[in-house]
């Protein structure tokens, strides 16, 4: 198997693309797709400060390590979770890398806010991950926001934008698919977030880590077990390896065609957002859904 740039043997093989590559060429093309989904989002532009989501693995851990190659002004955001036995190890994975890179981090920690996952788990009877996504959305917000960052960039790729889309397409929400995509503008207290690698697969995302020796936190959440989620990516999976690039087309066909009908549906549809009176954050309620939550842990609802 040769390299389609350059004709040298083949470390990287990208059926979804009918192509091959070897290592350089492979960090070539996928430094091209990070600038392809920039520029055809209009994500970010020079000189703006984004501020990126890391959790210590492949994808976040990549992202970060690209835009600085690619010269942005970025900085490192980890919202520490306090689950025992893990927060602590995928903490050591972010300050190690953004130390070897002189790149600055917020932490954010969870107990400190009174709001430890585990405790979250214990006491809210909601699925955990539903809830855990809730807190760390609110709390990547907030950090940008205070931080005065224009941006939020996150590490979802492709196969977490495919499977979400399928999730919505599957209950037919029409309001998450009115907004779901690799962009959301800056709007009522809310800072623009943009997810660069969406046009990058897990194993892409994986091949870059290992090519660029970057040390990552590999170990899955420990009450990850039976989301459901995983399961639309097995699902995706084995359509990909049946029918190379049913992912990228689509997820690609839905920005195209889908979402601005989802769109036109749901305008006029939303509520008018104010601020949170305990936490300044935006809500449509009398408290925002973490302020909330915080009351339960509490004992105050």
């Amino acid at each position: 198997m040769k390299c389609k740039s350059c004709r040298e043997p083949a470390m990287v093989d990208l059926p979804s693309h009918n192509a091959a590559f070897c290592g350089p060429c492979f960090l070539r093309y996928f430094s091209g797709q990070v600038r392809a989904a920039v520029k055809a989002q209009a994500m970010f532009g020079p000189g703006e400060r984004i501020l990126a989501a890391l959790s210590g693995g492949k994808d976040s851990l990549a992202l970060a390590n690209e835009l600085l190659e690619q010269d942005c002004r970025v900085s490192g955001l980890f919202v520490d979770l306090a689950i025992p036995g893990s927060s602590d190890r995928a903490r050591a994975a972010v300050e190690d890398f953004c130390r070897a890179r002189g790149l600055d981090l917020v932490v954010v920690d969870l107990a400190a806010e009174g709001l430890a996952i585990p405790e979250v788990k214990r006491r809210v009877r909601r699925p955990v991950c539903s809830v855990c996504g809730k807190i760390k959305r609110h709390f990547f917000n907030r950090a940008a926001a205070r931080g005065g960052f224009e941006v939020l960039a996150t590490g979802h790729n492709l196969d977490d934008e495919a499977a979400r889309l399928l999730a919505n397409t599957l209950r037919w929400d029409g309001a998450y698919l009115s907004d779901q995509g690799p962009l959301l503008p800056a709007e009522d207290g809310f800072v623009r977030k943009a997810k660069p690698l969406y046009r990058l697969t897990e194993y892409e995302t994986a091949c870059y880590c290992f090519l660029k020796g970057i040390e990552v936190h590999d170990a899955p959440c420990p009450y990850s077990r039976g989301a459901t989620f995983t399961s639309y990516k097995r699902l995706l999976d084995d359509l990909e390896h049946n029918s190379p690039g049913s992912k990228f087309a689509f997820y690609d066909g839905f920005l195209n065609r889908g979402r601005p009908a989802f769109e036109a549906q749901q305008a006029g549809l939303g509520q008018g957002l104010s601020p949170c009176p305990e936490c300044g954050s935006p809500t449509s309620g009398d408290i925002c859904g973490v302020c909330r939550i915080r009351r339960l842990l509490r004992g105050e609802d």
